[in-house]
């Protein structure tokens, strides 16, 4: 039995995220008809002869039958009501088909980028366990992933929804960053986009609706699902945590404690665990320590952890001698962005600045240029493309396709197109948000220096200053072979110097 909605005298069968069926009243099938989400094929069996009358009564639209399909639906479902008819469907409960699934496995597999390593594989072989044995136990679980940067926690999750895809669940990879979704999206293509999720998209879910839920950078959770878009008769009151946890039978968190950046953003292990103990879900633990990024080594995370005082560790002093990646002190802005570009020029897409969010981000100009926001002394440059104004002009990408469009080398990205990324090379401009006073020997937020409208309205100072310190945090660890860095003050980067061995 397939769920259904009534439009005026036809009914809506939603079969799964790719087949809708549309039936008349009982004294005609004339409306009837199959939506398949596949290029037409010769060897499609719904094309072979003994379905030939009913294809006459329910014909079939291809993907690229956009025109034909527009035109059939605009027929039959033009008598008005039409958002409330999208609102249903959209409610309705929906499951992709086994072919759809092995599609979404095909795709992901072609991408050399998704190969697991080490310890990687022991925290795969974990989930792929736990669905196995306990998908359907009276008592659920969950597994809660931990790792810091460069440990390929994204790594094991794509595989997680490529492998169990292929199994036959019914597998979303969900965040909360729309720069991330929207990247792995156009990464993947459209065919399989569907499966790509975010936070705030189980609001509505029924318990149990898929069999896995892998939850990527999880700690971008947020307190619930409601934005400034949510009509108010649709509002939410329970926790986004909780939305996840029943969305599923095994949901699964990919988590790293250091990266809030935001004071909205409440995710965390310790959020995650006290939940489904609160549900009474059996809990999976496991941490990734080895790092992927930096060369291979977490040395340099580790360094950027002691300096900015967010951990203690045994990297006090960068020591560039014994390790491959490299980081640099530079001088200007100016020198910041030719070390960049010259990267991009030798390996085209392979490098991108980013600055802390301490300049104004402008609306697109009337012909969707970008205005220079970023103003240090005579150096200017673009941030991000805004989106939802504006145009942006042909050769401006939107921000949420910043990390993966090459027409973004010459932009800057903030904390919160970068989250979620790597890239050959980085270049940071840290700005005066964060600043190391001598005459304290401590570090110090300025919300005065911040163009973070939610950030600065932080009333407690700990809580700003840790937010920042996670922010830069993020910034510096995005590198797998260098890191550049400017500072606008002077003092901070003194301090930094003092902690390099050269």
């Amino acid at each position: 039995m397939h769920p259904s909605v009534q439009v005026n005298n036809y009914k809506l069968y939603l079969e799964n995220n790719h087949s809708v069926f549309y039936e008349s009243d009982p004294v005609s099938l004339s409306a009837c008809a199959y939506l398949h989400n596949y290029m037409k094929t010769p060897d499609d069996p719904l094309l072979a002869p003994q379905f030939i009358d009913y294809v006459s009564q329910c014909p079939i639209f291809y993907a690229e039958d956009f025109s034909q399909i527009s035109r059939f639906l605009e027929k039959r479902l033009n008598a008005g009501d039409g958002m409330k008819v999208l609102d249903r469907v959209r409610e309705s409960k929906q499951a992709p088909s086994r072919r759809f699934l092995t599609n979404v496995s095909k795709v992901i597999k072609e991408h050399k980028n998704y190969t697991l390593l080490d310890e990687q594989l022991v925290a795969y072989d974990k989930v792929i366990t736990t669905v196995k044995s306990g998908l359907n136990d009276k008592q659920k679980s969950t597994v809660i992933i931990k790792g810091g940067p460069g440990t390929g926690k994204s790594v094991i999750a794509i595989n997680l929804l490529a492998d169990l895809s292929a199994q036959g669940y019914n597998v979303h990879y969900a965040t909360g960053s729309k720069a991330f979704t929207a990247t792995l999206r156009k990464t993947v293509g459209n065919a399989v986009a569907q499966q790509f999720k975010y936070f705030n998209s189980y609001m509505r879910a029924g318990p149990n609706e898929i069999d896995v839920l892998v939850a990527d950078e999880s700690h971008r959770i947020r307190m619930n699902s409601n934005d400034r878009f949510t009509p108010r008769s649709k509002r939410s009151s329970i926790p986004q945590i909780d939305e996840l946890l029943q969305a599923a039978k095994l949901p699964v968190f990919f988590i790293d404690d250091r990266q809030n950046v935001r004071p909205g953003e409440v995710g965390s292990s310790q959020l995650i665990r006290e939940a489904a103990l609160q549900k009474g879900y059996k809990i999976h633990e496991y941490q990734l320590d080895i790092q992927f990024r930096c060369q291979g080594s977490d040395l340099f995370v580790q360094w950027v952890n002691n300096t900015l005082g967010i951990s203690k560790t045994v990297e006090k002093i960068w020591d560039s001698s014994n390790s491959s990646f490299k980081f640099q002190i530079v001088d200007s802005p100016h020198e910041l962005y030719r070390v960049i570009a010259e990267k991009n020029r030798l390996e085209p897409n392979s490098a991108r600045m980013v600055a802390g969010f301490c300049w104004k981000w402008s609306n697109p100009n009337p012909d969707g240029t970008l205005a220079k926001d970023v103003v240090i002394e005579d150096f200017a440059m673009t941030w991000e493309g805004k989106e939802g104004t504006t145009a942006l002009a042909p050769d401006v990408p939107p921000a949420s396709l910043w990390p993966f469009d090459p027409r973004a080398v010459d932009q800057i990205g903030s904390i919160y197109t970068i989250q979620g990324f790597e890239f050959d090379y980085v270049g940071v401009i840290f700005g005066k948000d964060l600043m190391y006073s001598f005459d304290n020997y401590a570090w110090e937020g300025h919300p005065e220096n911040s163009a973070d409208s939610t950030v600065k309205r932080e009333k407690n100072p700990e809580t700003f200053l840790k937010l920042v310190k996670n922010t830069y945090r993020v910034l510096l660890s995005r590198a797998l072979k260098g890191c550049y860095v400017y500072f606008a003050d002077k003092d901070t980067e003194k301090f930094f110097r003092t902690r390099m061995s050269n």
